[in-house]
């Protein structure tokens, strides 16, 4: 399945090596609140770092505009990654040129340096061969483990590969092997939960998904427009104007496959203590607007999940921001985790209510990486990822 070098494919002793990490994390009063992302691409620093090797590690932070920006700073990352490791992390002011050459000619083996944001270059997301060559430049060896990034053809992510010995860190492998034996050779039932705000974001993943899963739940706000494409008056609830013609093709294709929710919680305005009610899926009053599953879909779409062998589930089933509307998506949340499948979750707000319920140590993989797990659902190449060596076929 996963095809490519990783870092236990090469001798990394003695040598410098370039870490594409996804430290893309929110930053308060220069602390970093939430390190997952962090701490998930530690057994690949650990790894280099037993193993001899001298580690510069680089990511991108947020959307400067065309410069350093103090508020984007990795530099509150590197301090919180040194308390993660017990040992110091050495930052350089710069991602190329003087600072980050100096800085990476006298790091030692064993030793850490965390370059600035590579997004202070815009030549970064032009995947600009020169910049790709000075950032290669620091290092004898790539590494890739930035699997949220990988979906980008960015010079730090794909341009760089280009240049130097590149292949896997664990989390990239881990990731693609979940995801992509998810996708090749699930074991059935295969449930694909999708929910979120937009069907545009996710009609190649249905596509694909048509083809591959026994079945796909929808929820949240895409599955309004399903209900108005099937000619139910929805209220004031959102829905995409522009989807209604994909939306009826998909009810079309999707025969069985597809399942929309059979009751859902309506607010009689869009604001956390809003009026609610539960009705059956008809049609919704003005002034009312859908913003949860409700408790009947809890219970028919558990049943599915309660059977299924592998789950894959992207997107929230409701307004999850609004305590009283996130009944739906906890609901669901707690039908994966009780499940006896492999759990996959892709996408925030769902990663968000497997932990908000702490069930986050009974899903079998939580990815670090929203669009990139949504490409590969669709089926998609990921840059990041095809420019890395490949395993010599035996």
């Amino acid at each position: 399945m996963f095809n490519k070098k990783s870092i236990t494919d090469i001798d990394v002793k003695g040598k410098r090596v370039l870490v594409r990490v996804d430290y893309n994390v929110p930053i308060k009063d220069n602390k970093v609140t939430d390190d997952t992302r962090i701490v998930a691409a530690m057994p690949t620093v650990e790894y280099l770092l037993d193993h001899g090797a001298a580690v510069i590690l680089c990511s991108h932070l947020g959307r400067p505009k065309g410069g350093p920006d103090p508020k984007f700073s990795l530099k509150p990352v590197a301090a919180h990654l040194s308390g993660l490791l017990g040992k110091p992390v050495a930052f350089a002011d710069d991602c190329v040129g003087p600072v980050a050459e100096a800085a990476s000619r006298v790091l030692k083996p064993g030793e850490v340096l965390v370059l600035e944001n590579t997004r202070f270059h815009p030549e970064e997301e032009k995947n600009d061969p020169e910049f790709a060559k000075k950032l290669a430049s620091l290092a004898d060896i790539y590494v890739n483990d930035a699997f949220g990034s990988a979906h980008r053809a960015h010079a730090s992510t794909e341009g760089v590969a280009h240049t130097l010995p590149a292949v896997a860190g664990f989390l990239m492998e881990k990731e693609i092997q979940y995801l992509g034996q998810a996708i090749a050779k699930p074991k059935r039932p295969f449930i694909a939960i999708l929910g979120g705000a937009k069907i545009s974001d996710k009609i190649g993943v249905i596509k694909n998904l048509l083809t591959k899963a026994d079945q796909i739940l929808i929820g949240g706000g895409m599955a309004n427009t399903f209900f108005k494409a099937q000619g139910y008056p929805i209220g004031d609830s959102l829905y995409e104007e522009e989807a209604m013609d994909t939306a009826r093709k998909l009810i079309k294709s999707g025969n069985t496959h597809l399942r929309l929710p059979v009751d859902v919680v309506i607010g009689d305005r869009f604001d956390a203590e809003a009026e609610k009610k539960v009705t059956p899926m008809g049609p919704v009053a003005e002034g009312w607007r859908i913003l949860d599953i409700g408790p009947a879909t809890v219970e028919t779409f558990g049943k599915s999940i309660s059977k299924a062998k592998t789950i894959v589930w992207n997107g929230p089933m409701g307004v999850f921001e609004f305590p009283r509307f996130a009944e739906g998506t906890i609901g669901i949340a707690k039908a994966v985790a009780n499940s006896q499948a492999v759990s996959i979750i892709g996408g925030g707000d769902s990663v968000a209510a497997i932990k908000q319920a702490s069930l986050a140590d009974k899903i079998t993989h939580i990815s670090t990486g929203g669009g990139a797990s949504l490409e590969m659902l669709e089926g998609l190449d990921l840059p990041g990822l095809v420019a890395l060596q490949d395993k010599k076929k035996r």
